[in-house]
């Protein structure tokens, strides 16, 4: 009695043995199929760059502390930094790791700035005067904000890797029509955007609103492109769009930490980010100035308050 008993426990631990090798095997295969299709996609998205390589930025970034928020000065132009040009997008997006919080800060582009050693200008004068180490530099001399990295991005990259990581187009509320100057035309109300639409929607400036408009655009811009990027739904395009980010971006980031920061924002959940605008209301003027034309004065100790504040709470 006591071997029949028997008997059948020993079948039985064998198919549970049998089985968990199958499924340690199947998972072996999917994790070598997952990997060689992102090593594939990976590649595909950095040929679609054609290995275009500029000459390195010089760029000095203040060393993170620990336990300091992470800044980085995120530009666009409209060159791929070879030609002298001025910024048309400058942000810094600020990142405590710790408390997964994001923040992005949004400068106006006209706001009349203390370059150093250079007479005070608009600040995206800056870049063109010096590149991103003046500008940096310029943000840092006025606001006592450490800049830690840079990433530059220029109208034709930011296209292409938005149509790579949402080829159907990127959801948008446009909140009228627009086609002065932004080389599209868009129609008011809800619709998919292509890269190239996308830009001129958060480049579009010729109405009441002007620049302050267009930076606000820019902030809807960043956040649609956060929850693209983070979408389940858009995981196997992933891959690619971190090969054709290495080719497209310019940053002072590693290979390796261009890809880890974007695993990281994508592993740690979706982020939720706040957004701040400088100068803030009630804190600036406009004003002319025969070598600077028309410019956005603002009172420095008020709008630096008002980051402080904003990074603190």
């Amino acid at each position: 009695m006591d071997q029949e008993q028997v008997r059948p426990s020993r079948r039985s631990r064998k198919r549970r043995l049998r089985l968990g090798r199958v499924l340690v095997l199947v998972l072996v295969l999917i994790v070598l199929i997952s990997g060689t299709y992102s090593v594939i996609q990976y590649s595909a998205g950095y040929k679609l760059t054609n290995n275009e390589k500029d000459l390195p930025i010089e760029f000095e970034g203040a060393q993170l502390q620990e336990g300091e928020r992470e800044n980085i000065l995120v530009l666009g132009v409209d060159s791929r930094g070879e030609e002298k040009s001025r910024t048309d997008t400058m942000m810094l997006v600020s990142w405590d790791k710790k408390e997964n919080d994001v923040k992005i800060i949004s400068f106006m582009r006209d706001i009349y700035a203390d370059i150093p050693e250079y007479q005070s200008y608009k600040l995206n004068t800056a870049y063109y005067l010096g590149g991103v180490q003046l500008l940096a530099d310029t943000i840092n001399g006025m606001f006592d904000l450490p800049i830690h990295h840079y990433a530059l991005i220029d109208f034709k990259s930011f296209e292409s890797l938005v149509d790579i990581i949402a080829p159907e187009g990127i959801p948008i509320n446009v909140e009228k029509d627009m086609s002065e100057k932004i080389g599209v035309s868009l129609t008011k109300g809800q619709q998919n955007l292509s890269g190239k639409e996308l830009l001129g929607y958060a480049r579009f400036r010729s109405d009441a609103e002007g620049d302050f408009g267009r930076v606000e655009r820019q902030q809807v811009v960043m956040e649609a492109l956060k929850d693209e990027l983070l979408s389940i739904q858009n995981l196997s395009k992933t891959p690619k769009f971190l090969g054709a980010a290495e080719g497209y971006i310019e940053t002072d980031y590693s290979r390796a930490d261009k890809v880890k920061r974007i695993l990281d924002a994508g592993i740690s959940g979706k982020l939720e980010m706040e957004k701040l605008t400088i100068p803030v209301e009630g804190t600036y003027s406009f004003k002319s100035y025969t070598h600077a034309g028309s410019v956005i004065e603002i009172d420095k100790e008020k709008n630096k308050a008002a980051i402080t504040n904003f990074l603190q709470k």
